[in-house]
């Protein structure tokens, strides 16, 4: 396949494959055709993870050590097969997403130079509900990732005590995440405060690891409890979605078990697909039972009762009602 352009056949859909030997890992020389074929032979657990949601691409035309940049729209010029889907940014702008229908919706993208792709939390077949709540838990600096399996544990035993079932995952680089995939029955605003709710849980519960601080100086040394990746229209990096790093890592899901064991910078398109083969998909079984975001959002409603305000929301969506001072501390003190 090595050459000018090639067509592959994927399950019936004709999908061309340019420069197909151009290195896009250049630290074992990975090339666009490797990318490929590792999203062939991960088909079904690529496609519960991330199938029928509208996806983000972010694209590295050159591969992961050249220039990048996302985009939301399909491009014109696509073929007439590939299905787009209408989605909205916070600042209420609509663009024409692509849906990752099947793989081969997945290999054009990686045509299109792909590293990864950033997935929404809602199924193009009922864009009113969110049905995942993320949990990204990041190391702040001091910390290191035996920090973030601790702080990773301490949040399933809690979410075991409300009976809800999680899933984790690396997150292709320093931190983990945790996917609950949920009952079609909130909208984003009801994910986003379930997941703040369980934010300042853990900080209570952990004090001395985890923070849901959102400025930076008030982090400390502890692990950061993103809970605004769950704010309406995020994107959050896929599921076995190769990250656009020299080594070819990819957004692994793991088992509970292997979270206290796992080296993350040893899971790459090169193992993964061996890794699955051996032990199966660690999320084979994450639309069984679909959870309930009730007991959390009774914390919510306890917190916000208490006099607490809404967690502050990332800069680039409006100011929201109950949401407290928009600025770090240190600045609202300077203008004091």
């Amino acid at each position: 396949m090595a050459g000018a352009a090639s067509v592959l056949d994927i399950d019936g859909v004709e999908v061309r494959v340019t420069s197909a030997d151009k290195v896009f890992f250049p630290k074992r020389g990975e090339t666009k055709l490797d990318l490929v074929e590792y999203y062939l032979a991960l088909k079904e657990p690529v496609m519960r993870a991330i199938g029928g949601r509208p996806l983000m691409m972010e694209r590295y035309p050159n591969g992961a050590r050249g220039k990048s940049f996302f985009q939301k729209r399909v491009p014109a010029g696509a073929p007439d097969w590939l299905q787009t889907t209408v989605v909205s940014t916070p600042n209420g702008t609509t663009s024409n997403a692509l849906v990752a229908v099947d793989l081969a919706h997945i290999v054009w993208g990686v045509n299109m130079g792909c590293l990864g792709f950033h997935v929404w939390p809602n199924r193009v077949d009922q864009p009113a509900y969110a049905d995942e709540l993320r949990i990204d838990l990041d190391p702040s600096p001091g910390t290191d990732f035996d920090e973030v399996r601790e702080a990773a544990l301490e949040v399933k035993s809690v979410l075991d005590d409300l009976g809800i079932v999680a899933f984790p995952k690396t997150s292709g680089s320093k931190g983990l995440h945790i996917w609950i995939r949920l009952q079609p029955r909130w909208d984003g605003y009801g994910v986003r405060y379930a997941a703040v709710a369980l934010a300042r849980e853990m900080q209570r519960r952990c004090p001395n690891l985890i923070t849901c601080e959102w400025w930076k100086e008030q982090r400390g040394k502890r692990i950061f409890f993103d809970f605004n990746q769950n704010a309406p229209h995020k994107t959050v990096f896929g599921a076995y979605q190769a990250r656009p790093r020299v080594g070819a890592q990819v957004s692994t899901p793991i088992t509970w078990d292997e979270v206290s064991t796992i080296d993350p910078e040893s899971l790459t398109i090169a193992t993964v697909p061996a890794l699955v083969e051996q032990r199966g998909d660690p999320w084979a079984t994450i639309d069984d039972q679909l959870q309930s975001l009730d007991a959390l959002l009774e914390w919510h409603k306890r917190d916000w009762a208490s006099g607490l305000t809404d967690a502050p929301w990332p800069p680039v969506y409006p100011k929201q009602p109950n949401e407290g001072p928009r600025v770090s501390p240190s600045r609202a003190k300077r203008a004091d």
